[in-house]
């Protein structure tokens, strides 16, 4: 081997590394625009079914028959945050958010019921707020700057939200109205000896991600009801509504189902400000925690195992090491969309690298 040689293999080799890395922190920069094309493909991919009965049994034109279908899925989607506004009328009574002296009021019976409970008296709480100089800390680091940044960040959120459900329902019209328009985009960068190959990856790929997403919709709707029974059985208002936001957090994997829990048992909790706290709030709180458990147990031991050994083909262990390594890189967008986005790639490897023992190994399942 000459040193020309070396070098050559060693300048490939570096602006291969460079390609990998650029193209990773690509992908990071437009992380918000995969997970607008990942959320209308989803889209795309549950609303197809309307309107392939819309044009086949009720012969309507395909153009009328997407718009319908958008119209039905927005009315649902705005249904949905219909519900919640009881839920935030009835907590911003509970909380008296318009009432601060009786909030005050409600807040320090809490307090002093919960010291009680525990066996503590007001006087060693005061000596150790005094010993550490909580006070004194948080007057020094109030910044009512705060204020201003506050309503900045909101306004922020609520023009992202706008962009980005613009986004998503521009993309997933155009997804439904030609459902080759994806394919046809990734075909384009594809040679023309590979397209049969490309194709039948992305028939696998729908067919698996149309069960993994029933699966998730099994999975949702097994939490809904194992909550909904334990917020009714508790007697907690707006239940059906409280579970429904609870199981929806699901979906962010790991982080989202300790997100719902505390959720749930805060507006247990709150939804009974004022009661007494040994005798009612902190019993309902046990019985909340006792069904979120249980909907645990029977989401870890059940329906996770089958959505991911049935629709996507892979071991929960293999999931967990992707849905870890994707929230490392893309945050909470990487952990929703990594099953989803590992699946694909498997798919792909599978039909362009059979040959490969590694990948023999790693797609012997699908």
């Amino acid at each position: 081997m000459t040193s020309k040689t070396l070098a050559n293999g060693i300048l490939r080799a570096v602006f291969i590394l460079a390609a990998i890395v650029l193209l990773f922190y690509f992908l990071l920069k437009i992380q918000s625009v995969l997970a607008y094309l990942a959320i209308a493909a989803v889209i795309a991919l549950l609303g197809r079914p309307i309107v392939l009965f819309l044009r086949r049994k009720l012969k309507f034109p395909n153009l009328l028959a997407v718009i319908l279908t958008m119209v039905l899925m927005l009315g649902v989607f705005i249904g949905i945050l219909a519900l919640f506004i009881p839920l935030i009328t009835e907590q911003s009574k509970n909380l008296s958010l318009l009432d601060i002296d009786a909030l005050r009021g409600d807040l320090n019976t809490l307090y002093l019921q919960i010291v009680d409970y525990f066996g503590i008296t007001t006087s060693n709480v005061n000596e150790i707020i005094e010993d550490s100089d909580i006070e004194k800390n948080v007057l020094e680091g109030l910044n009512l700057n705060f204020i201003p940044d506050f309503l900045n960040s909101l306004v922020n959120v609520l023009s992202n939200f706008s962009v980005g459900l613009f986004s998503v329902l521009f993309i997933s019209f155009f997804f439904l109205k030609d459902s080759k328009l994806f394919q046809n985009g990734i075909l384009t960068f594809v040679p023309d000896n590979k397209e049969g190959n490309m194709v039948k990856s992305i028939d696998k790929i729908n067919n698996l991600l149309s069960r993994y997403f029933g699966g998730i919709l099994l999975q949702l709707f097994i939490l809904f009801i194992i909550y909904t029974v334990t917020l009714l059985i508790v007697g907690v208002e707006n239940a059906i509504v409280i579970a429904f936001l609870c199981a929806l957090f699901n979906i962010i994997p790991y982080v989202g189902p300790i997100i719902g829990g505390v959720l749930m048992i805060t507006l247990t909790m709150t939804s009974n400000l004022g009661m007494d706290f040994s005798t009612v709030i902190l019993p309902k709180a046990l019985y909340v925690l006792i069904g979120l458990f249980i909907g645990q147990l029977v989401d870890n031991f059940f329906s996770q195992p089958f959505i991911f050994s049935n629709s996507v083909k892979s071991h929960p262990l293999e999931i967990f090491l992707i849905i870890i390594i994707a929230g490392l890189l893309f945050g909470v967008v990487g952990m929703v969309i990594a099953v989803p986005g590992y699946t694909a790639i498997k798919v792909i490897l599978k039909e362009f690298l059979s040959e490969n023992s590694f990948v023999q190994k790693l797609t012997k399942n699908l």
